[in-house]
């Protein structure tokens, strides 16, 4: 009771400011980026709802999908290998609330602004942690904005984006549909992947293509208060258009339109990593529904439940850890861990990450409650309190 009521008081503190708490992934990050990725560290922008509908306590949440959904809105920005997708640590947590943007690279509550307005700040943050590797922008196609994408290639910024189809642009001297281009491409098979848990062929092709028209804005004009296109001119941005393919017996399961700025890097290995943004959905995974259950979270405010995810992400870090740590050892404590969780594998599958997760979940408490009791104390009320099994009895064979 003690140790759940110092926490609740800790979240609630607003002198626990997030950059300070959130210091220890960055150094984690900073120590496995170097080990864990070859030339470039690709960092995973993506946004979750966390749903509250039910939480009258919390004054400070926002509408989201529509008037009677409401809750917070987080922004993850995740790190992962270059070699095989692993993901490292988490960099940066912003959470959008009434009062404003709750965030890790800001003592204070930011204001709000639009997704895409607010990404170039985390762009830059993430730029100035100097993690040893070049960071390489992996985002869906939220981020599709030619505005964006001229202010970050100017900004120094290398990025992939999935963008749409019906996206114009010159192609060969003529102004095309992407969707058409990429269909005109020769593709390349460049190996397996899972798609929907079964093996799939991944193939690629790519292009150079120009954004020449002018941007597109919608802001609120001062004048009116109402919401207003305009055209924003701006200089043609040429990008590698990466068109990556997953197929299965000669039929296009999904097809991403990539658009990036990185040049030092093969068409293969670019759709690779954006095949492997789907890690953190995984980790919204851990957060939602396969360990910590953040929708349940009893926090009133979202400055409290911001300090509560960051200290939960630790333990996503120790997760992911144990999953790449190899020797015995930690083979070991990955089977204790999974049997702790209660979770049965799948065949040939000895961990996952939710499994360990919560097994993880278990075993502190549990070595707590040993740091107070004695072992065999414990043995001895489990046998004289607890109810003994009844014994099975073969039935009678019928006569």
């Amino acid at each position: 009771m003690s140790a759940a009521q110092a926490a609740w008081r800790f979240y609630s503190n607003d002198q626990v400011r997030l950059p300070r708490l959130a210091a220890p992934l960055v150094e984690c990050a900073g120590a496995d980026v170097p080990k864990a990725c070859r030339e470039f560290v690709p960092v995973i922008l993506d946004w979750c709802s966390l749903h509250f509908g039910g939480h009258a306590s919390k004054r400070d949440r926002v509408t989201l999908n529509h008037p009677n959904d409401i809750g917070y809105e987080l922004l993850d920005v995740l790190a992962i290998s270059d070699r095989d997708g692993s993901p490292i640590a988490p960099l940066c947590f912003e959470l959008r609330a009434a009062d404003g943007i709750h965030t890790t690279r800001a003592e204070e509550v930011i204001p709000a602004s639009s997704v895409l307005d607010g990404v170039t700040p985390v762009l830059d943050h993430v730029a100035s942690l100097n993690l040893g590797r070049p960071p390489v922008f992996i985002i869906d196609r939220e981020a599709d904005s030619v505005a964006h994408y001229r202010a970050w290639d100017a900004g120094g910024h290398r990025f992939v984006i999935r963008a749409n189809d019906a996206r114009l642009v010159l192609h060969d001297g003529e102004q095309k549909k992407l969707g058409d281009v990429a269909t005109s491409l020769s593709f390349k098979r460049a190996g397996k992947v899972k798609y929907k848990g079964k093996s799939a062929s991944q193939f690629v092709a790519e292009t150079q293509v120009t954004l020449h028209r002018p941007a597109r804005s919608h802001r609120v004009d001062p004048a009116t208060g109402k919401k207003k296109h305009r055209n924003v001119e701006g200089k043609p941005l040429a990008l590698r258009l990466v068109v990556s393919e997953v197929r299965r017996n000669g039929k296009t399961l999904a097809r991403w339109l990539l658009l990036t700025n990185l040049t030092e890097v093969e068409a293969r290995r670019i759709a690779e990593w954006y095949y492997w943004r789907w890690r953190i959905e995984s980790y919204h995974k851990l957060f939602k529904s396969a360990g910590q259950q953040v929708e349940s979270w009893q926090q009133e405010t979202a400055g409290a439940l911001a300090r509560r995810l960051v200290v939960a992400a630790m333990s996503a870090v120790v997760v992911w850890r144990l999953a790449r740590e190899e020797g015995e050892e930690a083979e070991r404590l990955r089977e204790v861990l999974v049997r702790l969780s209660g979770r049965l594998m799948r065949w040939g599958k000895r961990y996952t990450e939710p499994a360990l997760m919560a097994g993880l979940g278990v075993l502190l408490p549990m070595l707590d409650l040993l740091a107070n009791f004695d072992l065999a104390e414990l043995q001895q009320l489990s046998r004289t309190v607890l109810p003994k099994p009844a014994k099975n009895k073969s039935p009678r064979a019928s006569p």
